[in-house]
Formats: structure tokens, C-alpha cells, sequence
């Protein structure tokens, strides 16, 4: 698979870096020297130095034989030109935009098959907020995904001292806990993600994986020792897209929001569009301010701030002051491994979360959502099971899985199944699988169709 990827960021870096580690011929475009240079010291692909909104450069990067265009620039209209040129010029199959203005991103109609015909538009702010959303959905939760539209939930939890599953084996849960019906696909132990199996045993410190069904979250996070009471009060430092997006959010969800941001202008446009939400115009990183504001009594503090630094320390601050649980924006890939040393609870990327939403048009198979998992270690991939596929029409106790996968759950006519080795994937069901990152090409060949299909 040839791909060209128009921006050299964190995003861009990113994403080639992926893609290259398994084998695709990747290029990369970028009006920044500097940027290419990193690529090109940091990885073994193609650069091409322009803008990627010219024909001539994008002609240079290959563009007629290429089988997707990635455009994740700064530039809105830079990516939406590029994916232009690439349909019409070249009728590239898969052509991906990163657009982070909303006029621009709900604006459906300019990036349908009439016009730009885009075939995934990403907003690396919108895609963070979301996530944010689903992990305040999912009480003591440090990431969250849905599956099967929302029918499934795959959530890790911290084994905090205490916990009454410390020291149990993963075989004898379904025992402990009788209808809990819940699978564990991995265990992030030490940093380093592992795929359990029945006589491994959980230990305080290890951040659990959990695949159940929507339904039943609230049971797990109780046998885990959890209380799975939502949070109803959130405190939210900064009022740029993303703060504003998830005021406007958790305000209709009736949760009481107060949003903290230094722009007088923002705080304005806030309040004149949020009725209910308390509108803060102050520095959110000075003590006064989030005792005057009664931090100790927040249940969650979301620092989304356009600075790194401001969202690490104000975190801090607001955790060391009684905040329940701090979620913290981190966008330099470098910062997130130290943020649990500190004490945030959870650190998100908008480069990961974007990341995921590319990677499932460059896998084989028929996907139907990627997420990425603990810093792109792993990844939960749902498919449609194919009859050329070695996983249906037998015991998934007869399968031979490639090592570091497994199936964590099945959809079929609506039902979900989470499933044991009895259970049987018929063509056409949708199925979860979650893999560890060195294991992704055997899943495409052996789990998700085979190479004859091709």
C-alpha cells in the first residue's frame, strides 16, 4: 500500500511512523525543512519538501500511484485542497483530512461524494473531547472505548490497594463474582502492556483491561471495589474548543460545569452560549482561585488548556487540593509517560485519538472502528467475520490465535456475547479483537481474512 501523509507534526510523525513500522511504502510532505529533517533522521521513508496544496509537489510524492492521502496539516484548507487535487487529479481511493474548525467539520455537505468527497474528516479537539466524555461516563475509568455502537465498553481500571480482586487468578473471577460476564484482555503492568491468561494473577499497581458488555459497567467497576456513582461536579480549565465543547456537553447532561479560562472574550462567548454553566474569567494554576472555587468538592478537574505546561501543573495543583480525579490534555507525545508520576489520574493525546481514526482504513479486512490503546501499544479492532476468515464456523477453543490476541467480544442480531471457549464466530457477526501492536499482521492474516481472499 502506497500512502502519502501531508504534514510533518506530531500527527503526521505519528501516523508514519505506524505505517512504516509495517511495511508501507509511506511519504511524507511538508513546507517545513526542519520537520522533514526529523522524519527523515527518525524513520527510513520518502520526504518531499512543499506545500502539499501543490499539484507539482504532490505529483513529485507519487500522487498517481498512491492508494491514500493523508492530510493532517494545520491548515484546513491546505488538507481539504490536497484531498481535492488527490480526487481529481489522481482518484485516490481513501483520502483523509484532518479539519479543525467545526464550520468546516458539520458542514456535511462539502465534504460529501459530490464535492470534496473526503472519506474521513478528523478533529484531533473533538476526537479528545469525546474521549474525555466516555471516560466521565465510566466512573475511576482511565480510558474508555465503545463497540458495536455503543452496545460494548472496553475500560481500564487502576488496581488500587484494597482492591478484592488483588491476588485472585483471572480463571476464578467468573466464581467471585457470578454473572459478572466480563472478559480481560490485557493488563498494563509495570508500563508494559501483557495478554493474560487464566492463572495469571492480579496485583496491586496494575492498570486492568475490561471488556463488558454497556449494560453491566456499573457491576464490574463494583466488584473491582469501585462505587460506580457518576461524578456530577466537574471543573474545566480552559474555554477553547475542546473546554467549550464539553461544558456544552455535560451541561445538557445536567451536570454543574465550571469553566475556567484567561481570555475575557472566550469567557463572554461562553456564557452568552452556555446558560447554566458557571463562566470563570481567571488563571487557572493560582491556588486562590481553586479554593475560592471550592476544589476539594470537584469530582473531576479537566485541564484542557492550549498549553502543556499550564494543564500538567494546574492538574497537580487541583489533585494535591482534594480534586477526586484530574484528566489532563497532553499533546507532546514525551510528556504523557511521566504525568502518572505526578498523580494525574489521566492523560490524553489528541495525536492518539486521531491516530486511531486513520489506522482502520490502512488495515486489511473489513473494519469498522480502531482504537488505539496505552500509547499505541495495542490496539481493540472491530470487524465483520468473513467466510475466507480462519475464526469462523469453529470453537473459539480450536482457534489458533496468534500470540498476543484475543476475541473479546461478538455481535450477533443485536445480542452481544462476551465470549468463552465453547462459543462459535458465524460469518457475519461483528467481532472485537484486541491485539497487541507486534501482532497486528498476523491478526490480518490468520483472524481477520485470509491472504487468498486478496
Amino acid at each position: 500500500m502506497q500512502i502519502i501523509i501531508i504534514g510533518a507534526g506530531e500527527v503526521g510523525y505519528s501516523i508514519a511512523e505506524i505505517l512504516s513500522r509495517e511495511n508501507k511504502d509511506v511519504v511524507v510532505i511538508d513546507a517545513d525543512a526542519a520537520r522533514l529533517k526529523r522524519v527523515s533522521d527518525g524513520l527510513d521513508i520518502k520526504t518531499v519538501c512543499g506545500s502539499g496544496s501543490n499539484p507539482k509537489v504532490l505529483s513529485m510524492a507519487g500522487l498517481n500511484q498512491a492508494d491514500m492521502l493523508i492530510a493532517v496539516t494545520d491548515s484546513d484548507e491546505v488538507n481539504m485542497i490536497a484531498c481535492l487535487i488527490a480526487g481529481s487529479q489522481a482518484n485516490i481511493p481513501v483520502k483523509i483530512a484532518r479539519i479543525r474548525n467545526p464550520e468546516y467539520a458539520e458542514n456535511t455537505t462539502i465534504l460529501d461524494k459530490k464535492h470534496l468527497n473526503i472519506d474521513l474528516a478528523i478533529s484531533p479537539e473533538r476526537a479528545a473531547a469525546d474521549v474525555i466524555l466516555n471516560i466521565l461516563a465510566v466512573p475511576h475509568a482511565s480510558s474508555v472505548a465503545e463497540f458495536f455502537e455503543g452496545k460494548v465498553k472496553l475500560f481500564s481500571l487502576k488496581v488500587n490497594s484494597g482492591c478484592p480482586v488483588i491476588g485472585k487468578l483471572l480463571k476464578d473471577l467468573p466464581f467471585l463474582h457470578p454473572g459478572s460476564n466480563v472478559l480481560i484482555p490485557a493488563i498494563c503492568r509495570e508500563g508494559k502492556i501483557i495478554i493474560p491468561r487464566g492463572n495469571d494473577l492480579i496485583l496491586e499497581g496494575d492498570e486492568v483491561y475490561t471488556i463488558t458488555a454497556s449494560e453491566n459497567v456499573s457491576r464490574v467497576i463494583s466488584f473491582f471495589g469501585f462505587d460506580a456513582d457518576k461524578g456530577r461536579r466537574v471543573m474545566i480549565a480552559g474555554g477553547g474548543r475542546i473546554g467549550h465543547y464539553l461544558a456544552k456537553k455535560l451541561e445538557k447532561q445536567g451536570i454543574s460545569v465550571k469553566i475556567v479560562e484567561r481570555c475575557e472574550a472566550k469567557c463572554e462567548e461562553i456564557a452568552e452560549d452556555l446558560k447554566k454553566t458557571v463562566v470563570l474569567n481567571g488563571d487557572v494554576s493560582e491556588q486562590d482561585l481553586l479554593t475560592e472555587e471550592n476544589i476539594s468538592n470537584m469530582d473531576y478537574f479537566i485541564a484542557v488548556t492550549n498549553d502543556d505546561e499550564v494543564n500538567i501543573l494546574s492538574s497537580i495543583l487541583a489533585k494535591q487540593m482534594g480534586a477526586k480525579t484530574v484528566i489532563t490534555l497532553v499533546n507532546k507525545a514525551t510528556y504523557i509517560p511521566l504525568t502518572s508520576q505526578v498523580g494525574i489520574d489521566v492523560a490524553l493525546s489528541p495525536r492518539l485519538s486521531t491516530v486511531s481514526g486513520i489506522l482502520q482504513y490502512a488495515r486489511r479486512g473489513k473494519i469498522l472502528s480502531l482504537t488505539s490503546i496505552h500509547e499505541e501499544d495495542a490496539e481493540a479492532i472491530e470487524v465483520i467475520a468473513l467466510e475466507t476468515s480462519d475464526i469462523v464456523n469453529k470453537p473459539l477453543k480450536d482457534i489458533k490465535e496468534p500470540k498476543g490476541a484475543i476475541i473479546g467480544a461478538i455481535e450477533r442480531e443485536g445480542r452481544v456475547i462476551i465470549p468463552k471457549g465453547e462459543d462459535v464466530v458465524l460469518p457475519g457477526d461483528r467481532v472485537l479483537i484486541f491485539t497487541l501492536r507486534a501482532s497486528i499482521k498476523d491478526v490480518e492474516k490468520s483472524l481477520m481474512v485470509k491472504m487468498e481472499f486478496f
